[in-house]
């Protein structure tokens, strides 16, 4: 074989081994995945999804009677911890519409255990998106059942398309604003404040 002939062959086998290699990386490459939605945002305020749970709802002007109340507790920590949680925070509106005085009795040293029953009936374990809630209510024929980091259940339904709660004493509370995603779980903000068992 001349060497001109080498020297074509050679180029065919180089041309070929790329042609195979980029067919091959074309083959091996897996499909871009769907870009994940942006938080909504909470008071007006961006809630970064690479945050905790208190560090995002410090930030929202309308949940600081919510994170007064998880101080006083002394949740910080475990609500700052790895989780997951999903949580129904009330508004500061949410809070207003309790019984006068009802959140400064909360906040005193001495009513501590009644707080954090009150703020654990807010928390579910796992993260619970809006599409999960959603799905959990239609396998339940129109209605689930979560319960609490507390303890007592919560009731969820449907209403008008929002995802509804209702609270051992009736009351119900509706999400304003689903799937605010956060490092250690998840929270929907609520209008209304849920009340377990006290006493």
């Amino acid at each position: 074989m001349t060497k001109s002939a080498w020297i074509g062959l050679l180029g065919a086998v180089a041309l070929a081994g790329c042609a195979r290699t980029t067919s091959e990386t074309a083959a091996n490459t897996t499909p871009p995945t769907a870009p994940v939605r942006a938080n909504p945002a909470v008071g007006g305020v961006p809630m970064p999804a690479d945050r905790t749970i208190v560090t995002n709802t410090s930030a929202a002007p309308n949940l600081s009677t919510l994170v007064a109340a998880v101080k006083a507790a002394g949740l910080v920590e475990t609500l700052s911890g790895p989780g997951p949680f999903t949580v129904f925070a009330p508004t500061d509106a949410a809070f207003a519409r309790l019984a006068p005085g009802t959140v400064d009795t909360l906040l005193k040293p001495e009513n501590k255990p009644a707080l954090t029953k009150v703020l654990t009936y807010h928390v579910v374990p796992g993260t619970l998106s809006a599409a999960d809630l959603t799905a959990r209510i239609t396998a339940g024929g129109g209605a689930a059942t979560l319960t609490s980091v507390e303890g007592d259940p919560l009731t969820l339904t449907m209403t008008e398309g929002h995802v509804t709660i209702t609270d051992v004493g009736g009351n119900k509370s509706y999400v304003e604003t689903g799937d605010v995603r956060q490092s250690n779980g998840i929270v929907h903000v609520v209008n209304g404040v849920l009340v377990p068992k006290l006493g």
